[in-house]
C-alpha cells in the first residue's frame, strides 16, 4: 500500500517514522515534510492546503491511505472535497469532513457540542461584533481570571487569560472590534478559568468506536518553571504520573464515551485522531478544547509509546473495522525536549546551520526534525521550533536526561531548550 502523509512538522516526522515501520506500507510520500522525513519516505514540494496537488499526488502514486497531519485541511474541507471525487472513491483517508472538524475549528460549534452531550466543560458565553458591549458588561463583572478565546484557528495565540476586569475589557474589543487575531476573532468565546493541572488525550475513531492510545503532558511557556510567553509546545511526556487509572476510567467515561456517542448522535463524519485538550480541577476531567487531529509534540513521546502497526490501525479506522483496531502501550516512559530558535516565539532568524545532526545518540533516543531545511546539502533552521529529541526509558528521569544529553551534542547559532521538562514529576 502506498500512503501520503500531509504537513512538515515535528509531528509528521514523528507519525512518519511510525508509519514506515509497517510491513503494509510500500511507499511513503510526505508533503510537503522535511528533511527529517525524507529519511522516511519521500517528499513531494506541495503544501498540505493545495488540495489540487493532493488530489493529483493521490491518482499519480495510487496512494491508498492518506493521512492528514494539520488541521488547516481539514477545517478547510480536504476530506470533502477528496470523497466527492469518483477518481478517488477506493482511497481510505484519516481526517474528519469538514463540518466534523469545527470541533477544532469552532471554539463556540465545540463548546455547544459539549452542552449537547454533557460533557463537562467550563461555563462560557460568546459575543460577536453584533453585541460587544454586552460583552464588554459582561466581562467587567465576571469573576477573575477569565478566559477570552478567539473563536476560529489563530495558529495557537488566540487565548488569553485575563487577571482584571479591565484587562478583559480592553481585550475583548481588540479582539472583536480591531481583529487583534485577525477573522479568527470575529467571535470570541468567553470562559470562566479553571484551575488545575493540564494533560492531552488521544482517541482513534472511526465515528461509532474508538481505542486510546497513551496519554501526555505538554509544556507550553518558553521559560523553566513554565515561565514565559506561550509557545506551540516546548516539550512533553508519556505516561503522566497524575492520570492514574481510577482517573483515566473517569476521563473515558465522562468525556471519550460521550464525545462519541455525540459524532455518532450529530451524524458527523469523523474517521481520525480526536486530541482531548483536559484541566484535572478536584481529581474531575473538563474539556479545555479539542483538536481534531495529533498534537505536536506529545505525537513526539505518544507514537513512541505506541505498539502495533500504525498504519494498519489506520486503515482499520478509515474502512469502519474498530474491531480490528491492535494496538498496546509501551511500559516505558518518553520525554522529548523542543530545541527552538532563538527569540522565538517572537522574532527570530533562519537559515543557521544545524551540527552534530549526524552524531549518535543514546539507545532509545530518536531525533525528530519540526522546522529544518536543506540547502547546499547542510540541514539548516527554517522555523521557530526546529527539532526534537525524544527518548524511551525505563523511568521518566531516564528519559529526560537522555533527551537532554541528546541536545548538548547538537547546535545551531541562538539554539535554545528547556533543561526542565517534567520538572514537577522529578
Amino acid at each position: 500500500m502506498n500512503i501520503l502523509l500531509l504537513g512538515s512538522g515535528g509531528r509528521e516526522h514523528a507519525i512518519a517514522w511510525k508509519l514506515r515501520q509497517s510491513p503494509l506500507c510500500d511507499n511513503l510520500y510526505i508533503a510537503p515534510g522535511n528533511p527529517g522525513t525524507a529519511r522516511e519516505g519521500v517528499n513531494l514540494p506541495f503544501a498540505a492546503t493545495d488540495f489540487d496537488a493532493v488530489r493529483a499526488a493521490c491518482v499519480q502514486h495510487a496512494i491508498g491511505l492518506l493521512v492528514v497531519g494539520p488541521e488547516e485541511p481539514l477545517v478547510k474541507g480536504l476530506v470533502d472535497t477528496l470523497r466527492a471525487d469518483a477518481a478517488l472513491a477506493g482511497l481510505a483517508i484519516i481526517g474528519p469532513a469538514q463540518e466534523a472538524a469545527q470541533l477544532e475549528g469552532s471554539k463556540a460549534y465545540a463548546k455547544a457540542f459539549m452542552a449537547r452531550h454533557g460533557i463537562p466543560t467550563a461555563g462560557y458565553r460568546e459575543f460577536t461584533r453584533d453585541n460587544l458591549e454586552e460583552g464588554i458588561a459582561y466581562v467587567r463583572q465576571h469573576p477573575v481570571p477569565v478566559v477570552l478565546k478567539a473563536d476560529g484557528l489563530a495558529a495557537g495565540k488566540g487565548v488569553l487569560i485575563c487577571q482584571t476586569n479591565e484587562e478583559a475589557a480592553t481585550e475583548l474589543e481588540a479582539m472583536i472590534a480591531a481583529a487583534k487575531f485577525g477573522a479568527a476573532s470575529a467571535k470570541v468565546v468567553v470562559e470562566e478559568f479553571l484551575d488545575g493541572i493540564e494533560l492531552s488525550v488521544f482517541a482513534l475513531t472511526d465515528g461509532k468506536g474508538y481505542v486510546l492510545l497513551p496519554e501526555a503532558k505538554d509544556y507550553k511557556r518558553i521559560g523553566e518553571g513554565d515561565s514565559g510567553l506561550n509557545t506551540g509546545g516546548m516539550g512533553a511526556i508519556s505516561p503522566v504520573p497524575f492520570a492514574d487509572t481510577a482517573f483515566m476510567e473517569k476521563v473515558r467515561i465522562k468525556v471519550v464515551e460521550p464525545t462519541v456517542r455525540g459524532l455518532e448522535k450529530d451524524g458527523l463524519d469523523y474517521k481520525g485522531f480526536v486530541f482531548f485538550g483536559l484541566i484535572k480541577v478536584d481529581d474531575e476531567p473538563f474539556v479545555i478544547e479539542y483538536n481534531c487531529r495529533m498534537g505536536d509534540p506529545e505525537t513526539e513521546v505518544v507514537l513512541p509509546r505506541t505498539s502495533g502497526d500504525l498504519a494498519s490501525a489506520l486503515l482499520a479506522v478509515a474502512e469502519g473495522r474498530m474491531a480490528d483496531v491492535v494496538l498496546g502501550t509501551d511500559p516505558r516512559a518518553a520525554a522529548t525536549i523542543m530545541a527552538v530558535s532563538g527569540g522565538y516565539p517572537g522574532d527570530y532568524a533562519k537559515g543557521f546551520a544545524i551540527d552534530g545532526l549526524a552524531a549518535r545518540t543514546g539507545e532509545g533516543t530518536m531525533i525528530f526534525h519540526a522546522g529544518t531545511a536543506e540547502r547546499d546539502s547542510h540541514i539548516v533552521t527554517s522555523g521557530g521550533r526546529v527539532l526534537c529529541a525524544t527518548t524511551l526509558a525505563s523511568t521518566l528521569g531516564e528519559a529526560v536526561a537522555a533527551s537532554k544529553k541528546a541536545l548538548e551534542g547538537i547546535s545551531f547559532e541562538g539554539m535554545y531548550y528547556r533543561k526542565d521538562i517534567g520538572y514537577e514529576f522529578l
